[in-house]
């Protein structure tokens, strides 16, 4: 396997350490409370505004079902990543000292993050006005995913990593339509997933180098189960958001407006947590150096959660 990255431990922990510190009581709590009169997501992500059969109201009401969701399944997937990456390091603890304090500050920031999202969803609960059920529970989840090839883990969280870049993006771009909360979540969150971002490029690469590559390309395939398992669970959150949508709102929608609400909805959803990580450059050129075809597969597949 062609080893094509630059990036070292070293750097990666002098860049943790110069990313500014914040904690979950910065965001979130006291005179800080969520404003329900302003979306949550970036309609990059959530995909209302072309549901002209709603009214502004309405769509804003969804909009904040999709906020609540995003808080719920970031929540969720958090729950594999910190196992797996005190796994990871477990083994390593006598290796290089860089390395340890990396994957070590990687836990503890993965750790903040679950409290975060804790954090928002029950503000949110405490403040919408009715239920929002999620898919789960977390823990079966988790152990769906950890059943996996290392690889395979390590290239989903990669593609989650890099998949929070383009959330940010989208929430600078909408600075002033999104309540600033929310805002900040994704700021705060992408600002230490960014160092994530390149630590996990090194352990996709150390995983990889110790393969040959029929190991490398069944790990792919296992990367690409996982993501028809995410798939398959944004269906069945698509149907929980409906019905949290009739209750928040006491609309039932007729038979057209409902199959162009979900065909709306399941394609924003796709992109939100499946095409904006899979076809993110970054993530690949990691896969390329795996081997170039997976890059080749990974851009066609894609295509269809764009």
């Amino acid at each position: 396997m062609k080893t094509t990255t630059t990036l070292t431990y070293k750097e990666i922990l002098a860049s943790q350490q110069r990313t500014p510190a914040w904690r979950v009581e910065d965001l979130i709590g006291g005179e800080k409370q969520l404003d329900f009169t302003k979306p949550f997501m970036p309609e990059g992500l959530a995909g209302v505004d072309s549901l002209a059969f709603l009214s502004p109201e309405e769509r804003r009401t969804l909009n904040q079902i999709r906020g609540h969701e995003y808080l719920s399944i970031f929540g969720l997937v958090e729950e594999f990543i910190l196992p797996f990456v005190l796994d990871h390091a477990r083994p390593r603890l006598r290796d290089d000292d860089h390395r340890v304090r990396t994957l070590l500050q990687f836990a503890g920031e993965e750790a903040k993050h679950i409290q975060l999202f804790k954090r928002f969803r029950e503000a949110f609960e405490a403040g919408f006005g009715s239920r929002c059920d999620v898919i789960g529970p977390p823990e079966a989840v988790a152990a769906e995913v950890l059943k996996h090839h290392p690889l395979a883990i390590a290239l989903l969280i990669l593609h989650i990593e890099w998949m929070t870049q383009k959330h940010f993006l989208e929430g600078v771009r909408e600075n002033g339509a999104i309540d600033p909360l929310f805002r900040s979540l994704l700021k705060h969150h992408w600002m230490e997933e960014a160092n994530h971002a390149k630590l996990d490029t090194l352990m996709v690469q150390a995983l990889g180098d110790n393969l040959p590559l029929e190991e490398r390309m069944k790990a792919f395939g296992e990367y690409l189960e996982l993501g028809m398992f995410i798939d398959q669970g944004l269906s069945g959150q698509l149907e929980l958001n409906l019905a949290a949508f009739t209750k928040a709102t006491g609309r039932k929608l007729s038979e057209r407006d409902e199959a162009e609400f979900r065909k709306v909805q399941q394609r924003a959803m796709r992109w939100t947590y499946i095409g904006s990580g899979i076809t993110h450059p970054m993530f690949l050129e990691a896969v390329e150096i795996l081997d170039p075809s997976l890059r080749k597969k990974a851009v066609e597949i894609g295509v269809s959660f764009c």
